[in-house]
């Protein structure tokens, strides 16, 4: 019979009616005043986003994670804001509490207090169709939490008002806590509005932000500059405190947060799925674990002896954080590596490179002709090599800039270029369709692709392209996921959440290196 529990968990979703919106700086003005309040801030962005999911890391001093219902299931997207939220509560003191009334042992210190932000993406209602599949609004009703949404005011006055009637208006399911106005020009039209909104939609107006003379998150081409490329990250993020201490109403934000109902779930829940038949822990405390209170998926058996090597630096930067728990989950020490600092790999048994901005550090990577021997070398000899979007490009023949082509690792026969404009942006889905090292054939993943580079010339050689693209562009022709010996590369972005088949194979794929 299947458990089920409710958890109190002070929640908060920031939302508006359009992507560039201010979502984020008002998420960063939580997240840096509840921080020094003495708050615990667990933060999550919603969809496939790596450099917003940054910046609220660096914020809360603490990882930032992805809920996107494309990529996985509502069940699994719970299931993983269950996990972090209460693990950011503190939920592990339970066993220090039972030994502090069963024992002679001293209690714990009081938790500090605890929320949980949640930034979504584009407009509220924005989703893939429309009727705003997997859009913000529909997670904000998976997790029960109540919206805070930005709204600009430019030129404007009682139609806003008019606009977030609209917004209690097209589902009344999603509960509109609160408004924060933006962009607001005068004290005038701050109060014309605030009595509107109040008045008319029974919503109270928490926070209004004036035009800033100066924005302290400058963009680039994919939104925000990533924090790891930013010239002053804590002046920024105290600029941003400022203007939260400012201008928006925390204590009424923390009202709201903290009338959210309780979120239920079944012990377990979330979990089918996420694992192959077969795969569960076999040893007896784990599938107790499994079965009465983890909230996590139950792992394969680990294997502390595989390290896994992280290419992580400001040119390698787009990592979702669960991947790393999931490949730690079945056992693996992550060894971090740059080929910006070091000239040579450790010893690993795997490398996983995530996506970044090779672009921007294309003479640097270049000019490390060691580190790219030393790759190369180890891609001979058959470490597993598995690489996403910048890290594919790394694996290429060359990068061509302004006329110049810089020299890459050369583990596949391919020129990337780069453009203005993205050349893919969107959810993808892929089928593997042939041999390759990590998944089994016919096996359907689904993931999601930003670049802006393109491939400028291309010899197959001896490598493959082993992904059919549903939904998509990939490399060429519909095919995504270049593989040679052991070695995975593809422009589509994979979350372990919703495909656990990518820490499974990665996994087995080194310990194969190891044993062989």
């Amino acid at each position: 019979m299947t458990q089920t529990a409710d958890y109190s968990i002070p929640r908060i979703v920031v939302s508006g009616l359009r992507g560039g919106s201010g979502k984020t700086i008002l998420s960063l003005c939580l997240v840096t005043r509840l921080k020094s309040s003495g708050y615990k801030v667990t933060t999550f962005k919603k969809g496939p986003d790596y450099i917003d999911a940054g910046w609220l890391a660096k914020a809360s001093g603490a990882p930032c994670y992805n809920l996107d219902l494309f990529m996985m299931s509502p069940e699994q997207a719970k299931q993983s804001f269950l996990a972090h939220a209460i693990e950011g509560q503190g939920s592990g003191v339970k066993g220090q509490e039972e030994t502090c009334i069963n024992t002679l042992a001293p209690c714990p210190l009081p938790l500090a207090p605890h929320i949980a932000v949640i930034e979504g993406n584009r407009g509220l209602y924005d989703g893939m169709d429309h009727e705003g599949t997997y859009s913000t609004a529909e997670l904000a009703k998976l997790l029960k939490a109540p919206v805070i949404i930005t709204v600009d005011c430019t030129k404007a006055t009682n139609t806003i008002a008019a606009v977030v009637l609209g917004c209690q208006m097209m589902d009344t399911k999603v509960h509109i806590g609160g408004i924060v106005l933006n962009q607001i020009a005068t004290a005038r039209q701050e109060a014309l509005i605030r009595k509107a909104v109040e008045g008319r939609c029974n919503v109270p107006v928490v926070g209004a932000v004036p035009r800033l003379k100066k924005d302290p998150f400058p963009e680039r081409h994919m939104g925000l500059t990533p924090f790891q490329e930013h010239l002053d990250v804590e002046k920024s993020l105290d600029e941003v405190a400022e203007i939260g201490e400012k201008y928006i109403d925390v204590d009424a934000v923390l009202k709201i947060a903290n009338e959210a109902e309780p979120i239920k779930q079944g012990q377990g829940a979330g979990v089918k799925g996420q694992t192959k038949k077969g795969q569960r822990a076999r040893v007896r405390g784990q599938e107790e674990a499994y079965l009465n209170n983890t909230l996590a998926p139950c792992p394969l058996p680990p294997d502390p002896s595989l390290r896994i090597g992280v290419i992580r630096d400001s040119a390698f930067q787009f990592y979702y954080q669960e991947n790393f728990e999931e490949l730690e989950k079945r056992g693996a020490q992550l060894i971090e590596v740059s080929p910006l600092r070091e000239d040579g790999l450790p010893e690993i048994d795997a490398l996983y490179i995530g996506g970044g901005f090779p672009e921007t550090h294309a003479m640097a990577l270049a000019e490390n002709v060691n580190f790219r021997k030393a790759l190369l070398d180890a891609v001979h000899k058959g470490l597993p090599v598995y690489a996403e979007c910048g890290g594919l490009m790394y694996l290429g023949k060359g990068l061509i800039l302004q006329n110049r082509e810089y020299p890459m690792v050369g583990v596949f026969s391919i020129v990337f270029g780069l453009e203005r404009k993205p050349q893919a942006h969107g959810y993808t889905i892929i089928e593997t369709s042939g041999p390759n090292p990590y998944f089994d054939s016919g096996t359907v993943l689904r993931g999601h692709e930003f670049h802006y580079s393109h491939v400028l010339d291309f010899e197959q050689g001896d490598s493959r392209l082993i992904f059919n693209v549903k939904r998509g562009k990939g490399i060429i022709d519909n095919k995504d996921g270049l593989c040679y010996k052991n070695v995975l590369a593809s422009y589509t972005h994979l979350h372990a959440i919703g495909a656990p088949e990518w820490a499974d194979g990665l996994m087995a794929a080194a310990g194969r290196f190891r044993a062989r």
